[in-house]
């Protein structure tokens, strides 16, 4: 019998990722059920009623943000786990603001960002899962990847030719089959890099921000038309919107063959930006509360020992 490796340790129905009651939002609303079909075009990319409207959001958003700060304290503490957080989406889906908004109050030192760009020509030379390698979180530490090696399934699908210098051996960009056959191992691969982290205590969160077409087109023409946005414009952002279409089916086909139980998809609501930072701050907070975790205890002879300490202190 063939074992659909999605569901080896990762099979999972609706109803298991709900988070506690305190919560604002259930993290199955957004969820891409393993093993099912995605269809982005059913997914809304509007606020949901969870939130009213951007002030409402702004406290929300503050709140959560205070209980991912006491998170990572007891993450730092104990150092059990680490957790690293993937932000995709298409041009202008906001990911920088989500990272600013939603990270950027955290403690520096237990959390690093990093941006994944074009390969350079060494890591070219790599398997595609050698670059994140040294990006991981250690035990205790946060990492968040604004992009991610899920690039190596999106970005050269739509642009074959950009497999060329990887020297994949067997491999003709010119014959489709040969191509589907390589999404099909790139996504076994991921699936299997990814139980690894988390058997190894790392969680595991994949956000994709999902915009729609027009709001896109506003955000880019915000960048042209406001002078303090101008340098966010790329026009290499007009060439990749004319492939819209193959990059939606290149991203539900992604997320559809790597969204485990043990390393799930998001799907984003991002026309309002206020609102995906706010799902994306409480879906994580929820997270890591599962986990339970409490500042590490003193022993009881060194506790003892405490009352002298203080009147060695007292003393100097």
């Amino acid at each position: 019998m063939i074992v659909d490796d999605r569901c080896e340790d990762n099979t999972a129905t609706e109803g298991e990722h709900i988070v506690p009651s305190n919560h604002r939002f259930q993290a199955d609303d957004f969820l891409v059920v393993p093993n099912k079909k995605l269809d982005l075009a059913k997914r809304s990319t509007k606020a949901g009623k969870e939130l009213d409207e951007k002030q409402l959001a702004d406290e929300a958003l503050a709140a959560d943000v205070s209980d991912l700060q006491l998170q990572q304290q007891l993450l730092f503490a104990n150092r059990t786990h680490g957790l690293l957080i993937i932000i995709q989406g298409m041009d202008t889906s906001g990911k920088d603001g989500v990272i600013r908004h939603v990270m950027g109050a955290i403690n520096p030192q237990g959390c690093r960002v990093f941006s994944f760009g074009p390969p350079t020509a060494i890591e070219q030379r790599h398997h595609f899962l050698w670059r994140p390698g040294p990006c991981l979180p250690e035990k205790g530490m946060i990492s968040l990847f604004n992009r991610s090696y899920y690039e190596e399934t999106l970005v050269v699908r739509v642009h074959p030719q950009f497999l060329e210098p990887q020297r994949i051996p067997g491999l003709h960009i010119s014959k489709p089959k040969a191509l589907n056959k390589l999404w099909t191992r790139r996504f076994k691969e991921i699936r299997t890099f990814e139980r690894s982290l988390v058997n190894n205590g790392i969680l595991v969160l994949k956000f994709f921000l999902h915009i729609s077409h027009s709001e896109q087109r506003e955000r880019l023409l915000a960048r042209l038309r406001e002078p303090d946005k101008h340098w966010k414009f790329n026009a290499g952002d007009l060439a990749e919107r004319k492939l819209w279409s193959e990059y939606q089916r290149a991203y539900q086909q992604c997320m559809q063959e790597t969204s485990t139980r043990l390393a799930p998809w998001f799907v984003i609501p991002a026309d309002n930006k206020w609102y995906a930072r706010g799902v994306i701050a409480d879906l994580v907070a929820a997270r890591l509360e599962r986990l339970k975790m409490k500042f590490p205890e003193v022993s009881e002879p060194e506790l003892a020992r405490f009352p002298g300490y203080i009147q060695q202190l007292e003393q100097e």
